[in-house]
């Protein structure tokens, strides 16, 4: 009863209805009720929560004793609250997000293409294109391309920047926000489903072109079959990218799927894991590229990074969920 009590005192304390502690921890009155009957305990997430929304102690809150609040130097910091409009201008803006990330990721497969063709077309003696000229001009498209995509990732970076705090930091959703979000999840979720299927086909499938270059010993055949295959991969890599940060973006203020408190945590290793891989995937491919100048084998490196990438994800998680 001692914690029971607590709730009902510090609630009190406030001067907040059980309606009103319910909205701010995301919760419904009937579950709030049930705490303060002792009829049910709060997780330990919620009591978490609860000291921090009450400025005490989470010793206070778990001994079996009644005494004066221990507050905690939080008291003056209050959780930060997203309204029904900052909600719709966050889900608007992930929305035209979305495109662009999918955009600049398209722009790193695809970079490649222009110094493989090039490459290819300075061997066949009809087009009297120098193997200098051709590996100059690819060489700075790709840094072009790679540029442009970093340009805009920096600039999805920068306009995010108001909304960090939904992955950082303990937040409320005022009332009618759950209600706005768990609608519109409702309604996207077919193209979500939909579009995750589509991406998932066009990734399998992708491969098929590069394979029917087994078949020929025309270079310039198997150059332009691998030209299909990385757009192929780009189109299905955006279209996931789309679908996904979409989705997210509800989960995000839904508090639901990795964007729990305990999975967010869990998020920030697999995201540093995955970019000091890429990073180090990045390096091997340059280095080796520069080094031998055999930029029509080296691509290899890209579709071996990927198949190794999910092994390396799965032992992530594991390590991360054995570490929660």
């Amino acid at each position: 009863m001692i914690l029971a009590d607590k709730i009902i005192r510090l609630r009190k304390r406030n001067g907040w209805s059980q309606e009103e502690l319910a909205a701010k921890m995301n919760v419904s009155r009937q579950a709030v009720s049930k705490w303060e009957a002792a009829q049910t305990t709060p997780d330990l997430e919620k009591i978490l929560q609860l000291g921090r929304l009450f400025g005490v102690t989470t010793d206070y809150l778990l001994k079996d004793e009644m005494e004066e609040e221990a507050f905690t130097e939080e008291t003056d910091l209050p959780v930060k609250r997203m309204t029904l409009s900052q909600a719709d201008h966050f889900l608007k803006w992930r929305r035209s997000a979305s495109i662009q990330i999918a955009i600049a990721t398209f722009l790193c497969v695809i970079a490649v293409i222009p110094l493989l063709l090039l490459g290819a077309a300075s061997g066949v003696s009809a087009l009297s294109l120098s193997e200098n000229v051709a590996g100059g001009i690819g060489l700075v498209s790709l840094f072009v391309f790679v540029a442009v995509a970093v340009l805009i990732f920096l600039h999805c970076g920068f306009q995010n920047a108001p909304y960090a705090f939904l992955d950082k930091e303990p937040f409320e959703t005022e009332y009618g926000v759950t209600g706005m979000v768990r609608e519109r999840q409702k309604e996207y979720r077919p193209v979500y489903v939909r579009s995750n299927l589509i991406a998932t086909g066009i990734c399998v499938l992708s491969p098929v072109p590069l394979l029917a270059g087994a078949f020929t010993e025309n270079e310039f055949v198997i150059v332009i079959l691998l030209t299909i295959t990385l757009l192929l991969a780009g189109v299905g890599a955006g279209i996931f990218i789309v679908a996904g940060v979409r989705w997210a973006s509800m989960q995000k203020l839904l508090k639901e799927g990795e964007y729990t408190p305990s999975e967010i945590r869990k998020s920030r290793v697999r995201e540093a894991v995955s970019t000091a891989y890429w990073l180090s995937a990045a390096a091997i491919y340059l280095g080796w590229s520069f080094f031998t100048n055999a930029w029509e084998t080296t691509w290899i490196v890209w579709p071996v990074a990927g198949v190794l990438f999910a092994g390396v994800m799965a032992v992530c998680r594991l390590f991360s969920d054995r570490q929660a």
